[in-house]
């Protein structure tokens, strides 16, 4: 065998590798920029589901969050009726959380369980307490989240008339004072739960459950496998509700907040656990998922799993800039053309993305003069990415705040 037949074919082989990897990053960028793309036009109405108010009960899984569960309850007495229930699930708590919850008048319930831990125990409790007395709707709202004037009633009635889960707009804020870094990863949230989503709702597709903010009818939640330590619950009771004929729909007239943490350990450990998770549930569930779309026919499971197929933002620019420097080298040196044409168009479909996302919901987070940051952010995620693959997180665990000790 001759070198020069080596060469030959080693460069094809190069060639058509450089192509599949530039084709497999080409499939998220495309959902991304497809949702982007959908999500630009102004609002022309408003999704507000008139008609009968459902009794609804509202579910406040609570772990040591006494100094974030008066404002939260707060926010929710204000907005339900007399034939509603408030239930606060004090979750293996330390502190005085549910103590101050019952002086609000709500009604709680403690879980003592240090074997399983997780948010899904605590979701499975509150509802078995329902079970005496169901709801028509049932709302999970997170202890540290301030459900907006109006939401509960408008994810309540949508529930209602549509039979299916619903995910209100989930948007977390940078705390005041807080740097560039964070004022980044609050737009790359925007991105993800609120650009992207609404692209999906104008398209007639369903949407991720974000963890807050969910309302379901109370068939599908009493039924639902929530008991689980898993680390993105919430992500993975979407996919199991899609699978069983609910997909949920996204409400982006209801607004619910929060806060990112303060302290670097508090927004490390969340980053890790939420990207860690995605990147699980990538692997392990959206093949299946996307095969059981193709095989059911159905348009709904097929779309989730292709918005569950993108990574996170930083990771999927990271993928994208190699795969154009990669390709960019095999251009130099051995003047292959198509793969550097596929990883420009791929490169350039997503620039335009983050871009139009930026201009349309991104400038009141990020200030034109702050762009320059976006590479060293995306840098700066690599230690997370590199964790994933040495050692990942696999067991959930409540993101430290600063008023933690």
């Amino acid at each position: 065998m001759s070198v020069e037949y080596l060469a030959v074919t080693y460069t094809i082989l190069s060639e058509l590798i450089l192509c599949l990897l530039s084709l497999l990053t080409l499939v998220p960028v495309s959902v991304v920029f497809v949702q982007v793309l959908a999500a630009m036009p102004a609002r022309r109405r408003r999704d507000m589901a008139d008609g009968y108010r459902p009794r609804v009960a509202i579910l406040v899984p609570a772990h040591n969050e006494a100094l974030m569960i008066a404002n939260t309850l707060r926010a929710i007495l204000a907005q339900v009726n007399k034939q509603d229930r408030v239930l606060v699930v004090a979750d293996n708590c330390a502190d005085d959380t549910a103590v101050i919850a019952a002086r609000l008048g709500v009604e709680v319930i403690e879980r003592t369980d240090t074997q399983r831990v997780g948010k899904g125990y605590a979701l499975d409790f509150g509802v078995r307490h329902l079970m005496y007395d169901p709801p028509q709707v049932a709302l999970v709202i997170d202890a540290d989240c301030e459900m907006q004037t109006g939401a509960i009633d408008r994810i309540a009635k949508l529930c209602l008339r549509s039979g299916r889960p619903v995910q209100a707009l989930y948007l977390m804020r940078s705390p005041e004072g807080s740097g560039l870094k964070m004022q980044m990863a609050e737009f790359a949230w925007a991105v993800r739960n609120q650009v992207r989503p609404l692209g999906y709702h104008r398209l007639g597709l369903p949407c991720q459950l974000d963890g807050t903010g969910m309302a379901f009818p109370w068939s599908a939640i009493s039924q639902a496998p929530l008991a689980s330590g898993h680390i993105v619950e919430d992500l993975m009771l979407g996919i199991n509700l899609a699978r069983s004929g609910m997909p949920p729909l996204f409400c982006p007239d209801a607004l619910v907040t929060s806060v990112f943490p303060r302290s670097d350990e508090g927004v490390k450990s969340q980053r890790i656990r939420w990207e860690h998770g995605h990147l699980s549930t990538i692997i392990n569930d959206a093949p299946s998922l996307f095969a059981d779309g193709l095989r059911r026919a159905d348009r709904n499971l097929v779309a989730l799993a292709l918005d569950l197929s993108v990574p996170p933002m930083a990771l999927l620019v990271l993928l994208v800039v190699l795969m154009f420097a990669a390709s960019l080298v095999s251009f130099a040196t051995g003047g292959m053309v198509l793969p550097l044409y596929l990883a420009g168009t791929v490169l350039g479909m997503l620039a335009l993305a983050v871009m139009l996302a930026w201009w349309r919901y991104g400038r009141p987070i990020i200030p034109p003069s702050s762009l320059a940051i976006v590479p060293f952010y995306v840098l700066a995620k690599i230690p997370v990415y590199l964790k994933f693959l040495v050692r990942r997180q696999i067991e959930w665990v409540r993101s430290k705040r600063e008023t933690d000790k």
